[in-house]
């Protein structure tokens, strides 16, 4: 299954494409059952997998199968392998394992705009009630929380690097939208005078507070509950994380956002936001690409916005110095500026 050129007449791309969902469900299944588990500890054969897994022979053979057709297993002589990717992501016994991602990516609250796709499209925003998963409270980001933290942790060290740059001694941090907390905690970790404090919804907060307390900086770690739009920031501080957030809002709320976290700022400060930023093209990379068409399903205004749209939101909200740091292996960029 790869991917055919727009030059290419292809049934096939038609075909593929109708059938996505497959992949999908295929991938949760094998998280729900084991598999790569199983595979990683050497029981490569169908029926010892099945046994393992506490599946039918004849369904594992078959979903292995199709693991191999799109890239997430190896196949010879009838045993089953670890792929490169699958040995490092989808193994729960490697320390990268992103397997727990699907707790949230499979949530069925993210994929049921897509069945009203066509309505999503008419109106230019989602069918989802209110600002869809941007709503207050939202249990989805509990969620997120506890699922997404294995495949975001391998964000949050270039992150840390790239806002501590030249920065030493006591630093006060704002992470708004903090989620699992792991962006201001790796600062945490960077800079041991460095003190933290993690703005989300108090549900979500319980579960930072929870990895900040096993990364060992609780004691430097406080929780302020609410609304980034509603709450005191206090502060200044000297860095400001929005990992993961201005994506959901269109650019006048996000011009607003970076106005307010200004404010808190002290002269100098930096505001970083962790994103999805495409290419002026607006279809290259892929992956950061694509993510807009997430944001059209499931916000009211969101969107995976370019470098050159996020620099104007940062300057309309008052900052210098904007700089973009691509994040080596990885679908993200950290744009940062300068109050």
């Amino acid at each position: 299954m790869t991917p055919k050129t727009a030059g290419e007449p292809s049934p096939e791309l038609i075909f593929e494409t109708f059938n996505a969902y497959q992949r999908t469900a295929a991938l949760r299944t094998a998280i729900e059952l084991d598999v790569f588990r199983a595979v990683g500890e050497g029981l490569g054969d169908a029926v010892s997998l099945a046994r393992q897994c506490g599946a039918s022979a004849r369904g594992i053979r078959i979903l292995c199968d199709y693991l191999t057709i799109v890239g997430l297993l190896a196949k010879q002589d009838g045993h089953y392998r670890h792929t490169p990717t699958s040995a490092l992501f989808l193994d729960p016994r490697s320390p990268a394992c992103m397997a727990s991602a699907a707790r949230f990516l499979g949530t069925p609250a993210l994929a049921e705009p897509f069945a009203r796709l066509t309505d999503v499209v008419r109106s230019g925003h989602t069918v989802l009630p209110g600002d869809g998963t941007v709503e207050p409270e939202n249990p989805i980001w509990v969620e997120f929380a506890h699922g997404m933290a294995p495949m975001m942790g391998a964000l949050a060290g270039p992150l840390g690097a790239i806002v501590l740059d030249g920065l030493a001694g006591p630093l006060r941090v704002l992470d708004i939208a903090a989620g699992h907390g792991l962006f201001g905690i790796e600062v945490a970790k960077l800079n041991p005078e460095a003190e933290i404090t993690a703005l989300d919804w108090a549900a979500v907060l319980e579960v930072a507070r929870g990895n900040a307390r096993q990364a060992c900086v609780e004691n430097r770690y406080h929780l302020l509950p609410g609304s980034a739009f509603d709450v005191e920031y206090g502060g200044p501080y000297d860095i400001v994380l929005l990992t993961n957030f201005l994506h959901h809002f269109d650019l006048p709320t996000c011009v607003g956002l970076l106005r307010k976290v200004h404010a808190a700022l002290q002269p100098g400060g930096r505001a970083a936001v962790l994103e999805f930023v495409p290419n002026e093209d607006r279809v290259s990379p892929p992956v950061a690409a694509a993510f807009s068409m997430t944001m059209l399903a499931n916000t009211a205004g969101g969107d995976a916005y370019t470098f050159r749209e996020l620099e104007e939101m940062y300057r309309e909200a008052g900052y210098g110095g904007v700089t973009a740091h691509v994040i080596p292996r990885s679908a993200h960029t950290v744009v940062m500026g300068r109050a």
